[in-house]
This record gives structure tokens, sequence and C-alpha cells, in this order.
């Protein structure tokens, strides 16, 4: 047994270390700071995954305006993820450039880009502690104040204020908390960095709807010039956005506001009238 496990632990040893050698794929560019052009401008950006030949995202050109709300929506893999990814340099572009506040992202240092970005995935974790303790996750130093502005606009503060207020506990992975608290709770804790753009990878799909809209509401009129991109399988999610991007197989069938891409985007109103009647939808 001796002979086995330390034959295991040689194996396990030789892997970690292998792990540490590798070269990361995403290096540091120059250290160029943030100016206060057009918040994020995408020129011909694609994205090929390492060892596929297949495009996950293929020739968009978008320019967002700083505070503007954008919808991302389209079918499972349609590349809706790809493309928020790209932005705090999860992957690197294949194609194209991807400039954020007037500078390409590859020229950034990583950590001067990542502190611009607050990024929501859909499940994101919680960790044993306290709200405080999960809140203080991304800025150690904030106040109790900004907690609690920050859990207000993601609308979470009635609930936590119905257990301890701030000292209530959370378990490992919030499993004393319902799917929507958990998401409501990132939310917050990405919004108490008061990032410049905030990324909402379907972070809101466990919320009824009246929740979500009473959030996206919150976020519009509580950030100040925030620019958000909402990810979302629901286009009520994102039908007042600013601009809707409508995605099918990593291609942009659609560029444009909720009531344009209903009238001339086949695969939008697709989308829409399947989960509402057309009457509705509209």
């Amino acid at each position: 047994n001796l002979i086995i496990n330390l034959t295991k632990s040689v194996a396990c040893g030789n892997r970690i270390n292998a792990v540490f050698k590798m070269k990361p794929s995403i290096n540091d560019g120059n250290g160029v700071k943030a100016s206060s052009d057009a918040s994020v401008v995408f020129d011909h950006v694609s994205a090929t995954y390492a060892g596929s030949k297949e495009k996950s995202l293929d020739s968009l050109t978008l320019s967002v305006p700083r505070g503007a709300t954008v919808g991302i929506i389209g079918a499972t893999g349609s590349g809706k993820t790809t493309l928020i990814n790209l932005i705090p340099r999860f992957y690197d572009v294949s194609g194209g450039s991807l400039k954020v506040n007037g500078t390409d992202v590859r020229n950034y240092n990583v950590d001067e880009l990542r502190k611009l970005i607050g990024v929501v995935p859909q499940k994101a974790a919680l960790v044993s502690g306290t709200v405080r303790d999960n809140m203080r996750w991304g800025k150690p130093d904030a106040t109790d104040e900004e907690i609690k502005a920050a859990l207000k606009t993601a609308q979470a503060l009635d609930f936590v204020n119905e257990k301890d207020g701030l000292d209530s506990k959370i378990l490992q992975g919030g499993k004393n908390l319902s799917g929507g608290q958990i998401q409501r709770l990132t939310i917050a804790r990405a919004l108490v960095r008061k990032p410049e753009i905030l990324i909402l990878d379907d972070s809101s799909s466990a919320l009824d709807f009246a929740t979500d809209a009473a959030l996206r509401r919150a976020i519009k009129t509580d950030t100040d010039n925030m620019t958000v991109f909402i990810v979302s399988q629901r286009f009520s999610t994102i039908k007042n956005a600013d601009m809707i991007i409508v995605l099918d197989d990593g291609k942009v069938c659609g560029i444009g506001k909720h009531d344009e891409l209903f009238e001339n985007c086949e695969e939008y109103r697709e989308i829409c009238e399947s989960q509402l009647s057309s009457k509705e939808a509209v």
C-alpha cells in the first residue's frame, strides 16, 4: 500500500508541476491606462477556441457608448458567452480588435483591465461566512453603507434584513439560500466594486419577472454611467436595452432596439413569439 500511495503521490506531484510550468495564454500588455473614449468597441471581432476550426464568434462590429445597456440574446451555443468573455480577456480575440475605453484590451495589464469590469456568471459562488464577508470579496475595504447600497440595487436588501442584516450567515455555496437570492447577492457583490462595465451572464435567470424588472430599473438609475452587458435567454430581460445583439451560430443576425428587431429580424421575432404570444411580445 505504501508503494502504491507513493507512486500516486509522485504522479500527482508531476502533474501539479506541469501546471505550474504552463505558460498563460493571456499575457499582460504594456499597461496603458483607460481614456474617456467610447466604453467598448468591437471592430470585426472574431473568436475561435483553441483546438477548434469553427468560429465561435464571427466578425462583430459594434460601438457601445459609455453608460449604455446592451442586451445579448440567441440560442444555446450561439456565441453569447464567448462575446462577453472577450471583454475581460478570459479569452483573446482571434481576429479584429476589441477596445475598452479607447485601448485595445491586449495592451492592458490584465489586472488593471479586470478592475474596470464586474462579471456575474449564471452560477456564481458564495462562500461560508456572513453576507458582509461575501460582499467584500472584490472590495475588502467596502463600508457597510456601500454594501447596503449595492444590496438595495440588486433587490437583495429586504431579504437580508429579514435575517441578521449584514451578519446573516451564508453556508458554503449558499446552500441555505434560494437560487434567486444567490443571484441577487452575487450581482450586489459585483456592484460593490462600482465597475465601469458590468457583465451579467444570464445571472438573473432564477428571478421572477417582477424582481428581474425591478433589478434592471435599479441598475439603470442607481449606477453612475455604468455600461451594462446583459446576456439572457428571456427577451423580457433585455427588451428595454439601448441596443440588442441577436446571435445565431456565432454570427450577428441583428443589432438594434426591440421594436425594430421584432419587425425586421426573423430570429429575434421567433425567440419572442416562442416565449409569449405575438401580441404580448410587441
